[in-house]
């Protein structure tokens, strides 16, 4: 009977803490001169994104939302010829201070984060982490093709481009399976994700983003494995409420650019009742060949084997770096009480066409490297209770995520006889996760949360023999119907010391879980094309530090963390092409005496380490912040140190010696060099395996900041340094993706009063990434390595297949006296003349080039229209990143027109 009076005393008590009576906020919305905004829209929404009321200001410029339980939200208001303005607000028993808001283009404002702390809305300048927030307007501005554009010309943010379509993105100069991805709060990334791109990431396309946020540094405590360099999460784009009766509102886009010579738009419509609103947008867009800085391509195939610019024999415009995609959202946000909101979405993109241009003439030379079907169906529903026991807040959230794609590839540098394997893939992640939270006093917050995330990837892989059409089972690149379940539950607390000192805590305990069965292989001659195999682990890892906020302008902040990545489906089961070559996993070289090689390149010897199969990496990163924000000027100053243990790196393969003619999987292996590092024709380098070797030491600076230097002028820079070291050898480690040169921008803007338009020139600068590991030196996309066979078989395939090569004196093809026709020179002459004579092998470049880039963009607004103007790369520069696929856009012009209503 006593516990049962304890119990019932408790919930009483649990019950009594929401008997609060709901308060109002009240507020003003202002222009840049002070003046009234009759009209604008005013909506209030939880820290998750779902609308919870929606209102607009009056005549006078003033605003009231009633019933608003005791709670943070984030109020976004919209006027028609400005940029959109957030805030947040924390509603109590006793209501919330007014809310003043002024609309400018170009004054300085606040920046709220939602996804710094899941589940918590708050300005970014007091969060524990660093975060780069890009707002829709910033969207509109920078991105041309792909979505990943957006984040360019952030502090500790740089873009990776392996071809048209794919792009990665590098947070604090790690990339890949390292950063981790979520759309609205669901993990985008999943275990098929390869190691130094994301195959679907410009999949989640411009006209569904509402903004995108950049979390800086681990946060594998809230986030789960693979957040060692940071998260980047995408917010989509939300339907309003009503205020009364219905509303419509909308948006037509459309938009053209000449560097790749196309364009696209979308048209949005939402609809809006009191207690439910409805999003909709579908679009499209036709992306033409590029035309890169100067016209040329630097790494194309006739410049990296046959010593040629690729202006002499290829066109201004690279052929096969066009694509067509179409995409489409339906959101629903349903608010059936102030205390409940539920939200559904989805997302649905089809993108034709897209091709590994680095694959074909932009590296290998290759005839056929084609991106298939790429697809991606995302759903999810959420709902969120304000009110939940003894919790303040909790949500609940399922999602389903489908991810396909069809690789059709065809090795042998250009050769018309070489098997063309065709590999269409699907990876699909059924998810759940919820949390909850509670204010335990005025000082002092409290979260609980969980998810779980069920995956199956679905492979059939064939091999076509060009010359009999004859068709056969292969080994595909992760065994088909491999699962990969990760999930965790964590906390995480906030306790305001004082009115200077914040505490921040969190912690998460996770689990990983990998099978792959033999059972569910085709058998070639009498055997599985792949092995039974299992994996699972188990961590935990921590976020810990202090804001501190002396005065109102100055915020210091101090944090450790600890990061952690499970070994992907892709790190434990791929044996096929990828980005960085030709890759075996350790099930599939069982048994055969493989060892790990001492360097990525074919030059590597036996390291003594056995092919065994992956732990997971971890990391501890320390870091400081010093940030200033006033209404005149806004700064901030990183330093960090992240020390990355059983660093997961590609080496080469090392067999015993005798391994011509035998299989990896299903690829014949067709030579093998005295050091045992073993080739294959799908591949220029030698095969590669994936092992944990030693740790790594990265650290950097990220700075950025502002100045409003008159009331319509703004000056803007950004710079970030990495420099990431093995601990052993002191050498730049093998990480997939390599490390972004030192980086920096410098924008001007002007934006005379009324803020009705805008023009700024901008500047981007890197110098010159001299730090380049022996993976980097080995990979087409960076240095773009060329030996006297590779040189041998792109002339003979390659380029005489594409009638470059003349057949000589004798009229033969084939034969000694072939010639280059471009310069007359046999096959003989251009080895001696690309690689120098007696020399073997060399790269292409050995340091990525420094380069500047300078232009200048500017928007109109008039009324509910925008017309964006940017006039890119006006000294016609050719330039590219690390571990990029294509040199980026030459000289060019992007209009961009959009109709808000």
């Amino acid at each position: 009977m006593a516990i049962l009076r304890v119990l019932a005393l408790t919930l009483v008590a649990a019950l009594a803490a929401h008997a609060v009576e709901a308060a109002d906020l009240t507020g003003s919305v202002k222009d840049g001169s002070g003046g009234a905004i009759p009209r604008a829209t005013v909506i209030v929404l939880t820290p998750r994104q779902a609308v919870v009321a929606t209102t607009s200001t009056t005549a006078a410029g003033t605003f009231t939302v009633g019933g608003l339980e005791p709670g943070d939200y984030v109020v976004r208001v919209r006027a028609g010829g400005f940029n959109d303005r957030q805030a947040v607000v924390t509603i109590t028993a006793a209501g919330a201070a007014a809310l003043d808001i002024a609309l400018d283009v170009s004054a300085l404002h606040e920046q709220v984060t939602v996804t710094s702390s899941p589940g918590l809305a708050q300005d970014s300048a007091r969060a524990l982490q660093s975060v780069s927030v890009v707002s829709r307007e910033e969207l509109d501005a920078r991105v041309t093709t792909v979505v990943a554009q957006a984040v360019a010309e952030e502090a500790g943010v740089h873009l990776q481009r392996t071809s048209p379509t794919m792009a990665g993105v590098f947070i604090r100069g790690l990339t890949g399976n390292k950063v981790n991805v979520f759309v609205d709060g669901i993990r985008y990334s999943n275990g098929a994700q390869r190691g130094g791109v994301n195959t679907f990431l410009d999949l989640i396309d411009q006209s569904v983003v509402d903004s995108i946020e950049i979390v800086h540094g681990p946060n594998s405590a809230e986030y789960g494995s693979d957040a060692l360099g940071g998260t980047l999460q995408f917010l989509t784009r939300t339907p309003t409420l009503s205020p009364s009766g219905t509303t419509l509102g909308g948006e037509v886009a459309i938009g053209a650019q000449t560097a790749h010579q196309g364009g696209g738009g979308n048209a949005a419509l939402s609809i809006g009742r009191p207690t439910f609103g409805l999003f909709v947008t579908a679009g499209g867009q036709k992306v033409g060949d590029i035309r890169t800085g100067d016209g040329i391509d630097s790494h194309a195939a006739v410049t990296r084997f046959l010593g040629v610019t690729s202006s002499r024999l290829m066109p201004a415009r690279l052929p096969d770096t066009g694509f067509d995609q179409a995409a489409g959202m339906v959101k629903a946000n349903w608010t059936p009480s102030p205390r409940t909101q539920v939200v559904s979405a989805y997302t649905g993109t089809r993108q034709n066409n897209g091709k590994r241009y680095d694959q074909l003439l932009g590296g290998d030379g290759n005839l056929i490297a084609d991106l298939n079907d790429m697809t991606l169906d995302l759903f999810y529903a959420r709902i969120e209770r304000i009110g939940l026991g003894w919790f303040d807040h909790g949500t609940a959230t399922y999602s389903i995520n489908s991810q396909r794609e069809e690789r059709v590839n065809q090795g042998g540098n250009g050769s018309r006889t070489a098997t063309i394997g065709h590999e269409p893939e699907r990876t699909t992640s059924n998810a759940v996760q919820g949390s909850l939270t509670r204010t335990l006093s005025p000082k002092a917050s409290f979260q609980v949360g969980g998810d779980v995330q069920f995956e199956t990837l679905v492979s059939d892989a064939t091999n076509v023999n060009p010359t009999t059409l004859a068709v056969t089972a292969r080994r595909p690149r992760v065994p088909s119907q491999a699962t990969y379940h990760q999930g965790g539950a964590w906390a995480q607390t906030a306790f305001a010391a004082s009115d200077v000192v914040r505490l921040v805590g969190a912690l998460r305990v996770g689990a990983v879980s990998y099978t792959a069965d033999s059972a569910d292989a085709p058998v070639v001659n009498g055997k599985p094309l792949w092995p039974d195999d299992a994996f699972s682990t188990t961590s935990v890892t921590f976020r810990a530090g202090a804001v501190i906020t002396p005065t109102g302008p100055w915020t210091f902040v101090a944090s450790l963390s600890r990061g952690f990545r499970a070994p992907h489906m892709t790190d434990l089961g791929t044996l096929g092409l990828t980005g960085s070559g030709f890759e075996v996993s350790a099930p599939d070289v069982e048994g055969r005496n493989a060892m790990v090689g001492s360097t990525a390149d074919a030059t590597a010897v036996s390291s003594g380490d056995a092919v065994a199969q992956l732990v997971p990496e971890s990391s501890l990163n320390v870091d400081g912040s010093v940030r200033y924000r006033s209404g005149k000027a806004s700064g901030s100053f990183t330093v960090f140190v992240n020390h990355i243990y059983d660093n997961v790196q590609k080496q080469t393969l090392i067999l015993p010696q005798g391994a011509v003619g035998t299989t990896l999987g299903t690829e014949l292996i067709t030579a093998q060099n005295a050091n045992g590092a073993v080739f294959v024709a799908a591949a220029t380098n030698a095969v590669l395996v994936r092992a944990n070797v030693d740790n790594a030491r990265s650290w950097g600076v990220e700075y950025e900041g502002a100045v409003q230097l008159t009331k319509a002028l703004r000056l803007q820079t950004v710079f970030s340094y990495y420099r990431v070291k093995d601990t052993v050898t002191g050498l730049s480690p093998n990480i997939e993706g390599g490390t972004p040169a030192p980086d920096g921008y410098l924008m001007l803007q002007y934006a005379p009063a009324g803020g009705r338009w805008w023009v700024q020139p901008y500047l981007h600068a890197a110098g010159e990434q001299t730090h380049l590991s022996s993976l980097d030196l080995s990979d087409r996309r960076t240095a773009a390595p060329r030996s006297r066979a590779n040189i041998r078989a792109f002339f003979l395939n390659g380029a005489t297949n594409r009638g470059w090569i003349g057949t000589g004196p004798d009229g033969t093809f084939g034969t000694a006296d072939d010639v280059l026709t471009a310069t007359g020179e046999t096959l003989a002459q251009v080895q001696d003349r690309v690689l120098g004579v007696g020399v073997n092998s060399s790269v292409l470049f050995s340091a990525v080039p420094s380069y500047v880039m300078a232009g200048v963009r500017g928007g109109l607004r008039i009324g509910p229209h925008m017309l964006l103007i940017d006039a890119e790369n006006l000294g016609d520069t050719n330039y590219r990143g690390i571990s990029w696929g294509m040199d980026a856009p030459g000289r060019g012009l992007a209009v961009r027109y959009v109709a808000r209503f």
